[in-house]
């Protein structure tokens, strides 16, 4: 195991469904970085973050996800949570009878952080993200709008202390102003040495915000190119045609 801190994919083949989604997919990601996946509907962007997180339905049959040396690949979801990383994801899930204030106590406690301090850091970050803080004593997701959910979500990720983020199209579903919340301080986080992020979405608007180091082209579950942030304008002006078959 190397001291290297790194989010290291590397010929990442993956299926689903029995289906050959992901083709060898290489991307090496350190704290402070924020790279962006972008690609055609269809490409396996979704499909990588679940594999990363280790979602049952997904199969990995070659390559590699280590993070800072750890072998991701050998342990459970919840095991990779406790190694750093942390998903947002595209549709967050509701989960009635736990309340967030609850829930983020029980990831202090599992990740050996000060109780007390989490809450502290809870509202604060909470008050940060726009969010009333009567919302944190509520069941976590329930009843909240696709906005508020996907707030909710940053506001675990940056309370978990994660290392690593995998935002999944965290851009849909917000408006103007929530996006413009979200994104800044995730980009605070991440440009503090703290946080790497992997940024899915189909559109420059968030990257604009998280100003992302490396923005990686996924076509046919392969990576066909990587640019620089302005890679994403000319994506969304000229589309992917030319990386087509």
């Amino acid at each position: 195991m190397t001291n290297e801190k790194l989010l290291n994919i590397e010929g990442l083949c993956a299926t689903a469904g029995g289906k050959k989604v992901l083709n060898g997919v290489d991307i090496q990601i350190k704290p402070s970085e924020v790279h962006a996946i972008m690609g055609p509907n269809g490409s396996g962007k979704s499909t990588l973050a679940h594999v990363l997180m280790g979602r049952p339905g997904f199969e990995v049959t070659s390559g590699s996800i280590t993070i800072d040396g750890l072998d991701v690949l050998s342990l459970q979801t919840w095991e990779r949570a406790q190694a750093g990383m942390f998903i947002v994801l595209q549709h967050p899930i509701e989960v009635p009878g736990v309340k967030i204030s609850d829930l983020l106590t029980e990831v202090a406690v599992a990740s050996e952080l000060d109780p007390q301090e989490s809450l502290s850091s809870l509202r604060e970050e909470a008050a940060n993200l726009g969010i009333d803080e009567s919302l944190l004593d509520r069941e976590l997701n329930v009843d909240l709008s696709g906005g508020e959910k996907k707030r909710n979500e940053t506001l675990q990720l940056l309370v978990s202390e994660a290392k690593y983020a995998i935002l999944d199209e965290i851009d849909s579903g917000l408006d103007v102003d929530s996006l413009a919340l979200v994104a800044e301080r995730i980009n605070r986080a991440a440009k503090g040495d703290r946080l790497g992020v992997l940024a899915i979405t189909h559109f420059n608007r968030l990257l604009d915000i998280l100003k992302p180091d490396q923005v990686h082209v996924l076509v046919d579950g392969r990576i066909v190119e990587t640019g620089p942030a302005e890679l994403a304008l000319q994506l969304e002006k000229d589309g992917y045609q030319k990386f087509s078959k």
